[in-house]
């Protein structure tokens, strides 16, 4: 079987993966996935402080369906057609809008450390959502790596307090977003589930499109009554950050690699997710992370080494 064979989503190759060339560029799509997410929890806590998370995320998904667009459509010259069997752009938009409102409401509660640490439980979540799914089980050598680094995720999230964890003290923030997580952990099965063969990146646009409508009722007065004027240079920064970077470029990488990998080890490399945003909020000089804290993040970026040494 060839690799381009390997990766079609149909029949039984939704349970087969990628070999050799096309492996090794998914799993740099997704280091690069990493360290552009890990940016958008630090720039994304900065716009939260201005606006709240409904008219932010509209605003985003605007201006993104605008780039997604003139990329897809005028740039690469992919085709245009209607999407065919709209429903599953529909159910797939209504996943990402709920992850990334939880995503901005968390930000207003707790730092980006935190919420990137609750992103780092996704490839756990999204393993069993895999199988309930496409039928995609998790060898147990695979699914020992995902609990070793989600307890080290546990560890960052209850911020190194044993007494807090023994409680389960956890966050407002931390409980709000996990349900995002939850969302998106089930997103990254169902895109081989839903995938027909359509161009990746003309699927990504109608994704993205049937995004909007779920975020209109929450989202479109406020922003209409926003005073543009009056917000600081970094909101603007951060949605262009989140327009074309995190949401655009991410989906793409996200979208190549959940064809060619098994949805647990796409995910996977979220593990480094805490330790990319400990040491960006670092130098944006937000404060650092404590040693035991930043030690439950090695955790979970050791869970990425394990993870892509096992076979899929």
């Amino acid at each position: 079987m060839s690799e381009t064979e390997a990766v079609k989503p149909t029949g039984n190759a939704l349970l087969i993966h990628a070999k050799g060339r096309e492996k090794l560029k998914a799993h740099l799509a997704m280091l690069l996935f990493a360290a552009l997410i890990a940016g958008s929890f630090s720039f994304g806590g900065m716009a939260a402080r201005h606006m709240d998370a409904g008219p932010l995320t509209l605003w985003r998904y605007l201006l993104t369906v605008l780039v997604m667009g003139l990329l897809t459509f005028a740039v690469l010259r992919v085709p245009f057609s209607l999407p065919r069997r709209i429903w599953r752009f529909a159910i797939l938009g209504g996943l990402i809008a709920v992850y990334m409102v939880t995503m901005f409401t968390a930000l207003e509660f707790t730092s980006p450390v935190q919420t990137g640490a609750v992103f780092t439980l996704m490839p756990l979540i999204s393993a069993g959502f895999a199988l309930i799914f496409i039928g995609q089980r998790t060898r147990p050598d695979v699914l020992s790596a995902l609990i070793i680094a989600a307890l080290g995720a546990i560890w960052v999230i209850f911020r190194a307090d044993v007494a807090a964890i023994l409680s389960f003290d956890i966050g407002t923030g931390e409980l709000i977003y996990l349900v995002g997580v939850i969302c998106h952990g089930a997103y990254v099965p169902l895109i081989r589930k839903f995938g027909h063969g359509e161009n990746p990146l003309a699927f990504g646009f109608w994704v993205i499109v049937f995004t909007i409508p779920w975020l209109l009722p929450g989202g479109a007065v406020p922003l209409a009554e926003t005073d543009f004027a009056a917000l600081p240079l970094t909101v603007w920064a951060t949605i262009l950050y989140l327009s074309v970077v995190t949401t655009a470029l991410t989906f793409m990488l996200l979208q190549y690699a959940s064809m060619r990998l098994p949805a647990p080890k796409v995910l996977g490399y979220g593990y480094l997710t805490p330790t990319f945003i400990i040491l960006l909020e670092g130098v944006l000089g937000n404060g650092w992370a404590s040693p035991a804290v930043f030690v439950g993040a090695l955790v979970t970026a050791a869970g990425l080494l394990v993870m892509g040494l096992l076979r899929d």
